[in-house]
């Protein structure tokens, strides 16, 4: 018998389990199938559904931030913060399409999710070959040579609390904030095992160098890449915030210095040479990131693309390497007297496989910032970004006051997503507001540890040295850095007002 003529008695015996797990399936069908609850008005873009006084709207934005508060509290929950995010952007999404095809527009959210999903690509492709660029140093000990060489060298604390956060200030312009902190808190930690305050000071300078770092370069945080790859900022204009960082990492790092200890730790004689190509591959990925630069320039193509032509120079570098390890291990077995002087490059060559690098990437960081972004791009579409930006940018005497109180959110939440959030506004802005913006939102999550991928990384790294409290006892000093590096920006970059 066809399904249409069952007994509707019959009908509801067969979708008994269905009722018993989803009590509220009819209540929400009902709610997704009155278009006239959530007719299009100022707050969303022509043609579409206004979801912001809707139930869907509601339940999407508490929501985001349960999965939110989910991924801030992975080192409690031990949940990776990708499972809850990814989740939150699916959830959104399918709520949206559901109530959008059941007003008669089965398209409208499948091209705004597609406008995300290309945006998050983007960003997916930058990252992705910056960390397998990373993860070739890693092993060819690019990093192990420098810290062995820091700890070679009998430094004092004082002088390796300056060490080492000029070193994360620097290293951050070109790499990723948590990869700069990772790598210098291992080195603090090696060397201040006997006086855990250098160690707890050196951290949280190192949290606000690589933060400070990063805000001035487009590809030091995930803030200046999302700004540049949205075009807000020429590549160049960037570094007129080069002077505004250096004070917000100096002047903290200016008072912590008075209390570290004068002590000396135990130099060590140790010395870790860099295996056999990598002096290559950090030439690779600087030339890399030209060529990034000289794709959007000047060709007018996404910095993805340019990033992903650079990996290919590690890709036919790896081949090369391959060919070596070959021919070196036919040498040995030709000649017995080369075997030992070939050992070395064997280990070092030998499987150098870029697949395996790809595949060690922090995917657990990537997909969260892929429930981040469509998350936002989902509730940007819903219109509530629309909201804030009006509360915010409305009035353009309090811009300079709306991105100061950016920067403030940006110690409670990721400063990547607060930015996120302000391009999804799309506010008009003078280019000396967006630089101001991309200042705040960068050193920003400095003022709190959980502020910044910095500050988490180093939490689970540094247990016992450094914490969310030891960080926050030094707030009022980076909160001072935090303002002077304002007034620094409004006093050497006023022509761009």
């Amino acid at each position: 018998m066809p399904a249409t003529t069952l007994p509707e008695r019959s009908l509801f015996r067969e979708l008994r389990p269905l009722r018993r797990l989803f009590p509220t399936l009819a209540t929400a069908m009902a709610f997704l199938g009155v278009p006239e609850l959530c007719l299009a008005d100022s707050h969303g873009p022509v043609g579409s559904l206004n979801l912001t006084l809707h139930w869907v709207g509601y339940f999407c934005i508490v929501f985001f931030f349960l999965a939110y508060f989910l991924a801030m509290a992975e080192e409690v929950t031990e949940l990776r913060k990708s499972k809850p995010m990814v989740f939150a952007a699916s959830l959104i999404w399918g709520l949206i399409a559901a109530v959008y095809v059941s007003g008669g527009l089965p398209d409208e959210a499948g091209t705004a999710f597609r406008v995300s999903l290309l945006a998050y690509a983007e960003l997916l492709l930058f990252i992705l070959v910056s960390m397998t660029y990373l993860n070739a140093m890693e092993d060819l000990d690019v990093f192990e040579a420098l810290r062995c060489w820091l700890l070679s060298k009998g430094f004092t604390y004082r002088q390796l609390f300056w060490l080492t956060g000029i070193l994360a200030f620097m290293i951050s312009s070109v790499c990723n904030n948590l990869t700069t902190a990772l790598l210098m808190g291992a080195v603090v930690i090696a060397l201040g095992k006997d006086c855990p305050r250098f160690v707890t000071l050196s951290c949280i300078n190192i949290v606000v160098a690589a933060n400070a770092g990063g805000s001035f370069s487009p590809f030091g945080d995930i803030t200046t890449l999302l700004v540049w790859q949205k075009e807000k900022v020429p590549f160049v204009d960037f570094f007129h915030l080069l002077a505004p960082s250096i004070v917000n990492f100096a002047l903290p790092a200016t008072i912590m210095f008075l209390f570290i200890p004068k002590q000396r730790p135990k130099a060590v004689d140790r010395r870790m040479p860099i295996k056999p190509g990598g002096k290559t591959i950090v030439v690779l990925f600087l030339l890399t990131i030209v060529t990034a630069v000289c794709f959007e320039n000047f060709l007018h193509l996404p910095p993805a693309a340019g990033m992903m032509a650079g990996l290919t120079y590690l890709k036919f570098f790896s081949f090369f390497l391959q060919k070596l390890s070959n021919r070196a291990a036919a040498a040995a077995e030709s000649d017995p007297d080369e075997r030992l002087s070939s050992d070395e490059s064997l280990a070092s060559q030998d499987e150098f496989d870029i697949f395996k690098k790809v595949s060690r990437l922090e995917w657990d960081t990537l997909l969260f910032f892929y429930g981040v972004m469509l998350s936002m791009g989902g509730l940007s579409f819903i219109g509530y970004l629309e909201y804030v930006s009006e509360f915010l940018y409305a009035d353009p005497e309090r811009t300079t006051l709306a991105n100061i109180l950016v920067g403030i959110a940006s110690a409670f939440i990721d400063n990547g997503t607060i930015m996120l959030a302000v391009l999804s506004m799309n506010p008009h802005l003078s280019q000396g507001q967006w630089l101001l913006v991309t200042l705040t939102a960068g050193v920003g999550g400095s003022l709190l540890a959980i502020g910044s991928a910095a500050g988490v990384g180093l939490l689970g790294q540094a247990k016992g040295y450094y914490s969310f409290a030891s960080h926050l006892k030094w707030g009022p000093v980076i909160l001072l850095g935090y303002f002077a590096s304002i007034g620094v920006h409004f006093l050497i970059n006023r022509s761009y007002f």
